[in-house]
């Protein structure tokens, strides 16, 4: 069975990781980790996993999706999915992970997502309006 291939590419401020193989226990697990984390360190904030070539998926595998995911956002990114295949998407669905993770169908539509939500947390609420100081 052949590992896990990670190729990493940048479009919009969104570096993307194209995943070909199966997410299992062991290299591909590891290997997977090893580039999250390295990405965490780098400081980027909006990464997307592209699964379109994800063969399988382990409980394994899952866990350090779940892990990777934790690891992005508690360091103030996001990390999003692409392209799940239908076995895939079934695992998902089956484990409820899809209820956790911001799933899309194209790389268009998902990139344009990360600038949607940093819009959302630049502008904020309103500001309440600026209160005079007054000294009796």
């Amino acid at each position: 069975m052949s590992s896990l291939q990670i190729s990493k590419r940048n479009a919009d401020g969104v570096l993307i990781l194209d995943l070909k193989g199966p997410i299992t226990i062991g290299e591909g697990n590891i290997d997977l980790h090893r580039m999250i984390r390295s990405l965490v360190e780098q400081n980027e904030k909006r990464i997307l996993l592209n699964l379109a070539d994800v063969t399988y998926i382990d409980s394994s595998g899952l866990g350090e999706l779940v892990a990777g995911y934790t690891s992005v956002e508690r360091n103030g990114g996001e990390m999003k999915m692409i392209n799940l295949t239908k076995r895939v998407t079934e695992l998902m669905m089956i484990t409820k992970l899809l209820t956790v993770f911001d799933v899309f169908e194209d790389e268009a539509t998902a990139i344009k997502s990360f600038a949607a939500d940093e819009e959302k947390v630049e502008t904020g609420p309103l500001d309440a309006p600026a209160r005079a100081n007054s000294v009796a």
